[in-house]
């Protein structure tokens, strides 16, 4: 088969964009905080995983500067070569001082995170066992390994027993689960799935890009939120939505950053981040811990504006955190309910199959701790507008 012809098969996106249903990659002229700009258009920002709205705080952004200024642009390098600075390593102590465990180890995105981990630890004769619902990030990590794959219902923890009871005992097992997922804003039952993995000999894997600084005292995580320090293995986290950065990063013990930085693909061949990352992510780091004002009004205005939802008589699933799926049903519905939002002035992407089921299209809002209550009953009203028009209440 010639090797393009899947290119030139491959019409669905622009046939989409012909009939005005293509809602991605929309080019904005301006993202600052809680308003965004397409082509002269206002927009409500309802779309970022900014929550605690710190990629624009001027303390950031002057670490960020201070850290060019110090060292330029680039580190031209991997970490396993030039790439490494003094300031990636304290880094990573900060991480792993954070979230309670002995080392970290920071790479360049969060995909890049699990890609690496996951495929390094799970080898030949091992089992990688994963929720229905977990990110791609790691089911590719997964599909990246030379082990096997096994995955069980969303947060079905009968059907989790019956998976670890068919998996042989002399076998590896890693099992990975979001923290938060990201489509549904619901939480795993972590209080639960430790206990099932002990009695099967299972490590456990938490990635909880969505958790970072969101959930817990004082945003330490879904670990925290449970009150379950020093009982998972392994810890995954993002820089790249709560911490306002970029990157993701995996703790847990010494020797297991020992062994990823010298055998994680995704680690040893990426350029490393630029100074202004760190320094930038540090800063951030600070700011959660001294500053919990942003924390509590994250909070506020997610209570705030799910109960403003439920009282319009939307559907908002069964979220627990501030990332609010409005279902829609079929695919078209959620498409066609994201472009009705956006010529109101409302950004907030569709999540179609096969993100989710083909009947639960929806929407996701991410509300931040920078929304004005100003903000969200302006969002409110447009919801109610759309919504009456399209019947979804």
């Amino acid at each position: 088969m010639y090797i393009f012809q899947k290119c030139w098969e491959f019409t669905s996106a622009k046939e989409a964009m012909q009939a005005g249903f293509y809602p991605y990659f929309i080019p904005l002229t301006e993202n600052e905080g809680t308003v965004a700009e397409f082509r002269g258009h206002r927009l409500i920002m309802c779309g970022s995983n900014n929550y605690l709205g710190l990629t624009t705080h001027p303390k950031v952004r002057q670490a960020a500067k201070d850290a060019i200024n110090r060292y330029g642009t680039s580190c031209t390098g991997s970490r396993f070569l030039n790439g490494t600075l003094e300031m990636h390593e304290q880094l990573e102590r900060e991480l792993a001082e954070w979230v309670g465990k002995q080392a970290a180890i920071v790479f360049s995105t969060g995909m890049q995170t699990n890609l690496g981990a996951i495929s390094s630890l799970v080898g030949r004769g091992d089992v990688a066992i994963l929720d229905k619902d977990d990110h791609a990030s790691i089911v590719d990590g997964a599909r990246l390994s030379w082990g096997e794959t096994k995955r069980y219902r969303h947060n079905d923890m009968a059907d989790l027993e019956r998976v670890l009871k068919n998996v042989s005992e002399e076998k590896g097992k890693l099992l990975v689960v979001d923290g938060l997922f990201s489509m549904g804003g619901d939480i795993a039952p972590l209080d639960q799935i430790l206990p099932i993995c002990k009695r099967y000999n299972t490590r456990v894997m938490v990635d909880d890009a969505h958790g970072d600084g969101v959930l817990g005292k004082d945003g330490r995580g879904i670990v925290d939120h449970f009150g379950l320090e020093g009982r998972v293995d392994i810890d995954m986290g993002t820089l790249s939505k709560a911490f306002g950065c970029l990157g993701g990063y995996i703790a847990g013990r010494k020797e297991l950053r020992d062994y990823l930085i010298n055998t994680a693909r995704s680690f040893i061949y990426t350029t490393a981040h630029p100074p202004s990352v760190p320094a930038a992510a540090m800063e951030a780091i600070r700011m959660i811990q001294d500053e919990p004002q942003h924390l509590r009004q994250l909070w506020e205005n997610t209570l705030y504006f799910k109960k403003g939802m439920g009282d319009l008589g939307f559907d908002i699933g069964h979220s627990q955190t501030p990332i609010t799926p409005v279902m829609a049903g079929e695919s078209r519905a959620a498409v066609e309910l994201s472009r009705q939002l956006f010529e109101e002035g409302l950004f907030a992407k569709p999540i179609v199959f096969p993100l989710v089921a083909k009947d639960k299209a929806r929407v996701r809002i991410n509300v931040t701790a920078q929304h004005m209550k100003e903000d969200l009953d302006e969002a409110l009203v447009i919801f109610e507008r759309v919504g009456k028009r399209m019947k979804l209440i």
